[in-house]
């Protein structure tokens, strides 16, 4: 929908939105480019088990959750012409994983069960601070790192290569847009919506 309202009117379907939805769009955009590394690297280091699944579907089922996920959120900060996530994006990624942490000992208390074992403070004891604060760090590392690489995608595409293409430049695009048609019809150089040059 977004690149179809881009190429009819040449303006986004999110400029139209009210600025607090694309703040929050802009938010989820950065949590589908961190996160997944997060589940990967802590699944396939934790969580695993060392054995091949016996069933095709499971092995097929956590391949897909937990290492294709990687490389779709690799695909979104590859492919996209998107800025840098906005550095308070990392206070938000950071609140949501403890939200998610609370969620984890919510379950403990309805279902009686961990859905991870790292989270059992029994089992853990002081470790469990150790994790939940290096799943929190590398939550940050992950962030700059994601960071990184669409700035040096930006770089290479638009810089060096020259590859700006067509964009949309909201409201101030429009405004100078505007002037600049005022002014050429007070020096009359613009008549009826067409500069004269190209009569």
């Amino acid at each position: 929908m977004h690149t179809f309202t881009y190429a009819r009117s040449g303006i986004p379907l999110l400029a139209k939105l009210p600025r607090p939805l694309q703040a929050l769009h802009s938010l989820f955009y950065t949590t589908v480019t961190v996160f997944p590394f997060i589940v990967t690297i802590v699944y396939w280091t934790q969580l695993y088990d060392g054995h091949w699944y016996t069933e095709v579907f499971r092995g097929w089922s956590n391949v897909s959750q937990h290492a294709l996920n990687s490389a779709m959120a690799l695909f979104e900060i590859v492919v996209p012409r998107t800025e840098p996530p906005m550095a308070i994006h990392m206070l938000w990624l950071i609140i949501i994983l403890a939200l998610y942490l609370c969620v984890a000992y919510v379950t403990y208390a309805d279902k009686g069960f961990y859905t991870y074992n790292f989270l059992d403070p029994e089992e853990q004891g002081a470790m469990l601070a150790a994790w939940i604060v290096g799943i929190a760090v590398g939550c940050c590392i992950l962030f700059g790192v994601v960071w990184g690489l669409i700035w040096v995608r930006k770089k290479v595409t638009e810089e060096k290569m020259g590859l700006k293409g067509k964009f949309y430049g909201g409201a101030t695009a429009m405004e100078d847009a505007s002037s600049s048609v005022m002014r050429e019809l007070e020096e009359g150089k613009h008549e009826g919506g067409v500069p004269l040059e190209n009569r």
